[in-house]
């Protein structure tokens, strides 16, 4: 298993992409597609139109507008090119359908793909892609918005990635004993904001689920001016990243 970050910031940040991340195992599956993560993702040496599985935590614009540019290229590769693809996947919460099919029938000659692209709505119980073993969990965001963590389990391995939580026991759970957990670290511990954790829950989180690693990401501009790893550190004595755009970590 091996998880790359396309982007550790958020929507508009001076020197980091918006949320996204690859996790390759024996699928590549993305997680999040936020802002200026395609643009990372073909910097990886991917191909972008093998991707068959993209898995969203939430749909607040830095977390999936990158969609729309990476959806309209895969129209033209296959439209225009003579490209082929595989089936496209796309997998969210509750409402997941409904957004994509709209997008779809609002936005000129999304209606018409070459290709299949089906959508699936998912809610704290397990599936499968391949023999990788996805475990969504609801945490808690902003008010009346289902968001989700997700847990990728490969060859004796365990992701967890809380999309963008505050701290809640369903995040604790979600990573409990996970090699890798990768966590929004929107705050620094001195200078909290509302709806997202802070670099000292996200050291709370890592100890209280017992995590192998700890990757911090997610940062706002103002994350950045303050030692994060440091103030996770207080809580959690384990292995801590301070995560960038292009950072890949093998487990």
């Amino acid at each position: 298993m091996r998880l790359t970050i396309l982007g550790s910031g958020t929507n508009v940040h001076p020197t980091r992409a918006a949320a996204g991340y690859l996790v390759r195992t024996d699928h590549d599956i993305l997680l999040d597609f936020g802002p200026r993560t395609l643009m990372n993702l073909i910097k990886t040496g991917v191909d972008r139109n093998r991707i068959t599985h993209i898995l969203f935590s939430h749909f607040h614009a830095d977390h999936f507008s990158d969609f729309i540019t990476f959806f309209f290229d895969a129209l033209i590769f296959t439209k225009y090119q003579g490209g082929k693809r595989p089936p496209l996947a796309v997998i969210g919460p509750p409402g997941t359908r409904r957004l994509f099919k709209g997008l779809c029938a609002a936005v000129p000659g999304f209606s018409s793909a070459p290709f299949d692209m089906t959508f699936k709505e998912v809610d704290d119980r397990p599936f499968w892609i391949g023999k990788t073993r996805i475990l969504p969990q609801r945490v808690t965001h902003s008010p009346r918005l289902r968001c989700l963590g997700y847990r990728l389990e490969y060859g004796g391995k365990a992701l967890a990635y809380s999309g963008d939580s505050q701290y809640c026991a369903s995040l604790v759970r979600l990573c409990r004993e996970v090699d890798l957990a990768v966590l929004d670290c929107s705050f620094p511990a001195n200078r909290p904001g509302p709806v997202h954790l802070h670099a000292g829950q996200c050291g709370q989180v890592a100890k209280e689920a017992g995590v192998g690693q700890l990757v911090l990401s997610h940062f706002y501009p103002i994350a950045d001016r303050y030692d994060v790893k440091a103030q996770a550190g207080k809580q959690y004595r384990g292995k801590i990243w301070k995560g960038k755009d292009g950072m890949t970590i093998s487990l």
